[in-house]
This record gives structure tokens, C-alpha cells and sequence, in this order.
């Protein structure tokens, strides 16, 4: 069973910077695949950024492009996005998620429970 948990979640100034962190177990990043999503109420949960496995590849939407950076260590098995600039429309709850076959499948299998980000201020 794989687990992610998320954290470093907070309030910050615009302008100002935080960094996320999931942890994952019962999965290697060798071998799986982890995503970043953002949900802010009224709207639908957005991707916005993830590592393929083994690090082979990153990928970033639009409206966080040039600003936040996602990174993975595989020896800690932890995955980071370290957020920059940071807009009051970046305000949501952002969780991790993984999935052993891509960074681009419909459903990731495994989801971490959250944490909220508010920019204000």
C-alpha cells in the first residue's frame, strides 16, 4: 500500500516563497511517478506540476511555470515543490499524488491528504 503525506503548507505574503513536501512509502521514486495538484473551493482540481520516475522528466502548467520548481530525493523517497512568487490565485489546497504508470494518467491511484496554502496580505 502506498501512502503520501504532504506538508509545509502555510500562510505567506504575495511575493514570498514556501516549500512542499510529500513523503512517500511503500513506493520507490525509481519507480513511480508523483504529481502535484491544487484545488481552491468553486473550481476544479488542477495539475500543476510532476516528476516521472527515476526523475526522467518534469512538467509544469501554465500558471505555475517559471515559478515553481519540483524536485525529488530517491534515497528519502521525498518529493518536493518549492513555490516562488507566490499570487493570491495560488491559494488552494494542494496535495501529492502517485501512480506507477505515468505522470498523465486520468486517475492517480494514491492521493495524500492535503495542505492548505493561503497567500494574503
Amino acid at each position: 500500500q502506498v501512502q503520501l503525506v504532504e506538508s509545509g503548507g502555510g500562510l505567506v505574503q504575495p511575493g514570498g516563497s514556501l516549500r512542499l513536501s510529500c513523503a512517500v512509502s511503500g513506493a520507490t521514486l525509481d519507480y513511480y511517478n508523483v504529481g502535484w495538484f491544487r484545488q481552491a473551493p468553486g473550481k476544479e482540481r488542477e495539475q500543476i506540476s510532476c516528476i516521472s520516475s527515476n526523475a526522467r522528466g518534469t512538467y509544469y502548467a501554465d500558471s505555475v511555470k517559471g515559478r515553481f520548481t519540483i524536485s525529488g530525493d530517491n534515497a528519502k523517497n521525498m518529493v518536493y515543490l518549492q513555490m516562488n512568487n507566490l499570487k493570491p490565485e495560488d491559494t488552494a489546497v494542494y496535495y501529492c499524488a502517485g501512480d506507477r504508470s505515468s505522470c498523465f494518467v486520468p486517475r492517480f491511484t494514491s492521493w495524500g491528504q492535503g495542505t492548505q496554502v493561503t497567500v494574503s496580505s
